[in-house]
């Protein structure tokens, strides 16, 4: 069975700022590309922090309020430490992450904790735009009869939206449990 890991799913092509990127220049970055966020990285592409909209907006209204007009830098805005993930982490992992930590995009670091890539939510999700066929496919071959022993026609086997129904007979009852779990595990299965 093979659980999807954040490197098949992650964008490559990551948008980043640098400490010393001025507040307007990040916020052109934002725009510019229509993304919700960007990691701040050092000059070894070393993840330092994450700047989002959300602390944009925040150091706006501070300086609102005070009546400041310095200009802040990524550096002084980005929240820190990084919450980071690894390539090879299944992609429910990093999901459990986010929820965690209540963000929505993980930087993806190597084994130098360098930038490599970044996971949004958005990206995490694809998962679960595979087709019914396709799990299908996987339930029959790397559950049914990888995991289990079982010949691909013993258990009837119906997916619709990514809801998966198992009917038939086992010889051991133990192996429903089994079933079930290793099912549930499949990228896609809703």
């Amino acid at each position: 069975m093979k659980t999807r890991t954040v490197g098949e799913v992650m964008t490559g092509d990551v948008v980043r700022a640098h400490p010393m990127t001025p507040f307007r220049e990040v916020v052109r970055l934002l725009e510019r590309h229509r993304i919700s966020g960007v990691p701040v990285v050092d000059h070894d592409d070393k993840v330092l922090g994450v700047v989002s909209g959300t602390d944009l907006v925040r150091e706006q209204a501070r300086r609102a309020r005070a009546e400041e007009g310095c200009i802040a830098t990524a550096g002084q805005l980005m929240s820190t430490p990084a919450v980071t993930v690894h390539p090879e982490q299944p992609v429910p992992d990093a999901a459990r992450v986010m929820e965690r930590h209540d963000i929505a995009r993980l930087p993806v670091v190597d084994e130098e904790d360098r930038l490599i890539g970044i996971a949004t939510r958005r990206d995490l999700l694809r998962v679960f735009l595979r087709t019914d066929g396709d799990i299908r496919r996987e339930v029959i071959d790397d559950v049914l009869v990888g995991a289990l022993g079982l010949a691909p026609d013993t258990v009837t086997v119906l997916v619709r939206d990514g809801l998966v129904t198992l009917t038939g007979p086992l010889e051991r009852r133990s192996d429903v449990p089994k079933a079930i779990r290793a099912v549930w595990r499949l990228g896609g299965v809703a």
